[in-house]
């Protein structure tokens, strides 16, 4: 039986409503201080793919964590127009404010996965109120770096599969079209890098060049300008998340960054990408209350 309570909570952002969950302990068990939010990918809304975050949220509150999941502006519930994931800034804002309020938490995490991990990077250090992120297989999707990835992970595996060779050699496979794809990888790696086409809006010059640089240099800019913890978890069968991971071995700046201290990864080799089977949620749900657990207790003992 879930030791958690549920209620519906509609919160103002910028005059619009929208629609909130927050799962809380049941008295006694809460755990002052810590509470989660969890920022939706879209698009999608506040359920999940697989009911993961809903089944997420119970757990952590469970666990003694309140724990907040929302629809932002045009999706789900919540009315407005619908806007990417680089814009949600201000609903995030919104849904930490309705966070604290109902739950009376002082310390907020954002959880996030895929584009709603890049949109917490973008965010998280701006906001003094946020002390941790934790980040599922985070979108970085260039052209050139989708194409490396291809590449890297799918192209040089078929070479290396028995079965590529068989259905050459008995025509079973259109070779034609397969070598004309794979050259355009080949030409799109070696290419400039061009971001994800949606901007933030932005004005000035200083503000405009920021928001041209390709997502994961403006990703990294906001990781190295949160001194809060992180606990980043990637899936071994998911082009993003290889996309990420290549990332991190191949630039110094991103290397760098994933030594410094507070920084907690771990990897699920056999998960998709959305953490489909109810093995993968459960190990991501026991990595994060894990965190959170080990983060609480060294918060006590200072």
């Amino acid at each position: 039986m879930s030791q958690c309570e549920e209620h519906p909570v509609w919160f103002d952002c910028e005059g619009q409503p929208l629609l909130g969950i927050v799962a809380r302990p049941i008295v006694g068990t809460s755990r002052t201080g810590i509470g989660v939010v969890i920022v939706v990918g879209g698009p999608q809304y506040r359920v999940g793919s697989h009911r993961q975050f809903t089944l997420l949220a119970r757990r952590l509150a469970s666990e003694g964590f309140p724990t907040f999941r929302f629809d932002y502006r045009g999706m789900g519930d919540s009315p407005g127009d619908p806007r990417p994931f680089t814009q949600i800034q201000v609903d995030i804002d919104a849904a930490i404010r309705a966070l604290r309020e109902c739950a009376g938490v002082h310390k907020v995490v954002l959880w996030g996965l895929c584009d709603a991990a890049s949109a917490v990077c973008l965010y998280a250090h701006t906001d003094r109120r946020i002390a941790g992120l934790a980040q599922l297989n985070p979108w970085v999707r260039t052209k050139e770096g989708e194409a490396k990835a291809y590449l890297r992970h799918y192209y040089l595996a078929r070479l290396r599969s028995p079965e590529f060779w068989r259905k050459l050699f008995s025509g079973g496979l259109q070779w034609r079209r397969s070598l004309a794809s794979m050259f355009g990888f080949v030409r799109s790696a070696r290419g400039v890098p061009t971001g994800e086409p949606e901007r933030d809006p932005a004005t000035g010059p200083a503000a405009k060049a920021a928001q041209a640089a390709p997502l994961p240099d403006r990703m990294l800019r906001g990781l190295t300008g949160f001194d809060g913890r992180v606990l980043l978890i990637l899936s071994g069968n998911d082009l993003t998340a290889k996309e990420f991971a290549d990332l991190l071995g191949a630039r110094p700046e991103w290397r760098r960054w994933a030594r410094r201290k507070g920084i907690t990864r771990h990897d699920l080799a056999e998960a998709d990408h959305t953490f489909s089977s109810a093995q993968w949620r459960d190990q991501v749900a026991d990595w994060t209350g894990a965190w959170l657990d080990a983060w609480q207790r060294s918060q006590s003992t200072q």
